[in-house]
């Protein structure tokens, strides 16, 4: 006789962590870190476009803009729109689009032309990470939720060392083109090769529930089960039961449904802490080395220090790693964001070369594990039907923080650095309130208990 039929949430939290994946996590993580490598570079070759002359400070401040208003459509449209083309297909998508306009921007002629390629590459690049938040959510079991989401991040921040070392040894050099356009052909070729690899990842299997798609749903889970179990050559769930698509229905979800009870306390929470915590994440990582540049250190010394400061990266988020599923991360957003607020005055008001350098690390490292913290955080607010929807629209309105915080640092920075950290402190210590006062507790539940 059948055992009792067991719905797809269920078969995914009794799967045991293995081989799948580790390499679903390696997969994805390969994308996410040249996710961030993109994202990061603006900050390297940012000093050196302006020191050589290619770009003013007011181009270099509409070229990180158009990176993050591109981010912000690519959001909106590409992020929110997996929730109808379905996780893997517009991960895929989305790495082809960034690869190519990236690849087109190490050639641009003209200031004219860098901006506005930067724009289309952006909207890859926003909507891929909401795609993989939401992608490692609905996939890896809530016991390991937290932790794999993490993982991803350990990745995507390996790329900041990275970026640095490279920027610092290429931009000074000139070899058939100036070296801050190997610095983005690089970035660009790494994309399409893992856009190759990618190839085997397979869709969510809970997304592919809400569309009604429960044979394909069903055909991924017994293959999962089957390499899982294979030792003991047994599988969670049997054939002999009767067909789902009989009875199962598609879950449609609506835009309009972000904007009632349960979710709606969560979207607004969501919108205020994107809109917020940006302004104090991308206000140093994209800026260092112009704030340095500002201070009178040479472009050398500038990229040397963010190079020393860029090593911790990957801490962060092993960091929250190892946390995430132990402390509640609700309550770990609430104090990174107070952490970075501090450390932001600290590398603002500092001049000596170890201050700078000590601030900037602290500073990097607690960044990077609020950020890894709260990638897992907010992909659990909503149910499947609505995931990508919800994370996209709240996320979106980081891109759009970012890039008028870009134009917002310019005109701040007239008055000093100090200035431009007080303004960034104040914005987190929003950020800790109001998750603190309206964030659920998140931790130990199973994604569709989060979101009843």
């Amino acid at each position: 006789m059948a055992e009792s039929k067991l719905t797809i949430a269920e078969r995914i939290e009794r799967l045991p962590l293995g081989r799948f994946h580790r390499r679903f996590i390696a997969l994805v993580s390969l994308g996410n870190f040249f996710d961030l490598y993109d994202i990061f570079i603006v900050a390297y070759i940012g000093a050196a476009l302006q020191q050589s002359g290619f770009l003013t400070l007011r181009q270099f401040t509409l070229f990180v803009a158009a990176g993050f208003l591109g981010m912000f459509v690519g959001t909106v449209v590409f992020g929110m729109g997996s929730d109808r083309m379905g996780r893997r297909s517009a991960f895929i998508l989305l790495l082809l689009i960034y690869s190519v306009f990236t690849f087109a921007d190490a050639f641009a002629p003209t200031a004219a032309w860098l901006i506005a390629l930067r724009f289309f590459a952006g909207m890859g690049i926003g909507a891929e990470i909401v795609v993989i938040d939401t992608y490692v959510t609905e996939v890896v079991p809530g016991r390991a939720r937290g932790r794999y989401v993490a993982i991803t991040q350990v990745a995507g921040f390996c790329a900041v060392p990275v970026a640095a070392v490279l920027s610092r040894l290429l931009v000074p050099t000139h070899f058939l083109m100036s070296g801050w356009r190997w610095v983005m052909v690089i970035g660009a070729s790494g994309a399409l090769l893992t856009w190759w690899f990618r190839r085997r990842l397979p869709e969510s299997p809970r997304w592919l529930e809400s569309r009604g798609r429960l044979a394909e749903a069903d055909a991924i889970m017994s293959g999962l089960e089957t390499e899982s179990f294979s030792k003991e050559g047994k599988r969670i769930y049997t054939d002999g039961t009767e067909s789902a698509e009989d009875t199962e229905k598609k879950e449609s979800g609506s835009f309009w449904e972000l904007w009632r009870r349960p979710y709606l306390s969560r979207t607004v929470m969501l919108v205020i802490f994107q809109a917020l915590q940006t302004i104090g994440f991308y206000g140093f990582a994209n800026w260092a080395p112009t704030f340095l540049l500002k201070r009178g250190v040479s472009l050398l010394h500038s990229l040397e220090y963010t190079m020393l400061i860029a090593v911790v990266s990957p801490i962060g988020p092993l960091l929250a790693a190892w946390t995430s599923d132990r402390m509640e991360r609700k309550w770990t957003i609430v104090v990174l964001a107070l952490l970075v607020a501090g450390l932001g005055l600290g590398f603002g008001n500092s001049i000596a070369p170890a201050a700078v350098v000590g601030f900037g690390a602290l500073l990097t490292l607690a960044n990077y594990w609020f950020s890894a913290a709260f990638h897992a955080y907010q992909a659990e607010m909503f149910p499947t039907r609505l995931r990508a929807t919800g994370v996209g629209f709240t996320y979106s309105w980081s891109r759009l923080s970012a890039a008028f915080t870009s134009i917002l640092i310019g005109a701040v920075l007239v008055h000093g650095v100090p200035t431009v950290f007080a303004m960034l402190a104040v914005a987190m210590i929003l950020v800790a309130t109001v998750v603190g006062v309206m964030g659920p507790r998140t931790n130990g539940l199973v994604l569709e208990e989060i979101s009843r």
